[in-house]
């Protein structure tokens, strides 16, 4: 993909080239490894531990999505202070951030360990209590590692404000083989099923921390002074990282919503579910460079020294142009597999069924993600964040509205699915009409003043 983003930007200097790559490798990542822990229950355990990742998914893996913001900010507030060329304040900064990292951690740490169980009985129904006892035996593992991850969240925004691409890469590089190693030796070979996931899982992100916390010592800064932050300065993160958070945990909040229905289907219904939102999510992700063009390229055209939003326009034409191919290779490709391959996942022909009744909703919706991911990139590079957190907002109540009414018609795993296809619909066409608008930023020549954009390029 960083290929065909260069060949359409026409330009890229090593270091936007290495933001997108980075990108995609912290996605797939993760997801990777999920996939590789799906298959390894389901071939030495059976379909109650498979269907017990499905809830803990949601209080370890989508929580951590939730708090990437972290990094977003981190990011943000360190290439400012960067900017001024003082040393001090780029460390102030750091410890700050650091420790708002870590007092997040701990909170999520003593949430998990006081009400965990409830969460997950509150999440997954009484009915299921057989899923609950062994999601809430992963959560309590995971949850180990939580002041780890988000301090490493913080370390990996400080490296990337810091133009440091690499460091982030070999964390997570050195991470994700000591979790695969780890998976494969106690899943596996030792035969700890999904307990043992966990604790290759907290291994992993225990070391993936450290590296992370050791480059920003390697650098000439002490990731060990943590600060307790001013109000002022807690409003000031709270402000950047407010429409980031929203955004993403609209989203996130979807998918959860997706396995609370998926979850009182019963354990087939919720395993293939696991299992395709896993494929679905992983391929998704490889249209995200098409985003981190956007947002790489489209600030410069839009308000910056060399304003044009002709080449704006053009850019963005292109690079939908490119999201439509891709959409219909990954969704071709992501749907082949499970089609034609279900037994890569999974033996139980029961959840081999259900994952096939959904394969047309999945492929209309995996379609349709890169255009989403372009048209959003486009909206965070100019600004635009009130509008893209309202509009993810609003899709995400009326998305789960649709769900509780699919549920309770008897729809099964194909409506709920169908409904995911109405949520990025919805996501598209809005994102579609806004930047569309005769008075949006690609087409209203004088929606700045010039004050603004001066104000804009000190920002």
């Amino acid at each position: 993909m960083s290929l065909v983003d260069t060949a359409v930007v026409g330009r890229a200097s090593s270091i936007e080239l290495a933001a997108l790559g980075k990108h995609h490798f912290f996605f797939l990542k993760d997801l990777i490894l999920s996939l590789v822990l799906n298959w390894l229950i389901i071939q030495f355990d059976d379909g109650f531990d498979l269907g017990g990742t499905g809830p803990a998914t949601v209080l370890c893996d989508y929580v951590r999505l939730v708090f990437v913001f972290l990094s977003v900010v981190t990011s943000n507030i360190i290439a400012v202070s960067l900017a001024g060329q003082d040393k001090e304040e780029v460390q102030h900064q750091i410890s700050i951030l650091l420790c708002v990292g870590l007092t997040c951690g701990l909170l999520l740490l003593s949430f998990i360990k006081f009400y965990g169980a409830w969460a997950l009985t509150a999440f997954a129904g009484p009915k299921n209590s057989h899923i609950v006892a062994v999601s809430n035996g992963y959560i309590q593992i995971r949850a180990l590692a939580w002041p780890a991850v988000l301090v490493g969240l913080v370390a990996q925004g400080a490296s990337l404000g810091m133009k440091d691409s690499l460091r982030p890469m070999k964390a997570l590089a050195i991470g994700g083989v000591l979790n695969a190693i780890g998976d494969v030796v106690l899943c596996n070979m030792l035969g700890y099923g999904i307990r043992g996931a966990a604790f290759a899982a907290i291994i992993s992100q225990f070391v993936a921390a450290y590296v992370m916390i050791e480059g920003l010592n390697q650098k000439g800064y002490n990731a060990f002074a943590i600060k307790v932050p001013k109000l002022d300065e807690l409003i000031t993160i709270l402000r950047l990282g407010t429409p980031v958070f929203v955004t993403t945990m609209s989203k996130m909040a979807f998918y959860s919503v997706m396995i609370y229905v998926a979850t009182s289907m019963g354990t087939y219904s919720v395993a293939a579910h696991q299992v395709m939102v896993q494929i679905f999510t992983m391929c998704g992700v490889c249209g995200e460079p098409l985003s981190q063009t956007s947002q790489s390229f489209m600030p410069e055209l839009i308000y910056g020294a060399n304003r044009n939003l002709a080449k704006a326009r053009s850019l963005l034409k292109s690079i939908v142009s490119l999201g439509m191919m891709v959409g219909l290779v990954l969704a071709a490709i992501g749907t082949a597999v499970p089609l034609l391959f279900p037994n890569i996942f999974t033996q139980d022909q029961m959840v081999v069924g259900e994952m096939h009744k959904i394969v047309v909703p999945y492929f209309i919706a995996l379609a349709i993600t890169p255009f989403i991911q372009t048209l959003e990139g486009t909206l965070l590079a100019g600004r635009d964040l009130r509008f893209l957190s309202l509009s993810m907002t609003s899709c995400f109540s009326l998305g789960a509205v649709v769900l509780v009414l699919v549920s309770s018609k008897g729809y099964g795993l194909p409506g709920c699915w169908f409904a995911l296809v109405g949520f990025q619909c919805a996501r598209f066409f809005l994102a579609l009409q806004r930047l569309l608008s005769p008075s949006g930023m690609l087409f209203s020549e004088q929606q700045l003043s010039l004050y603004e954009v001066k104000e804009l390029k000190a920002a």
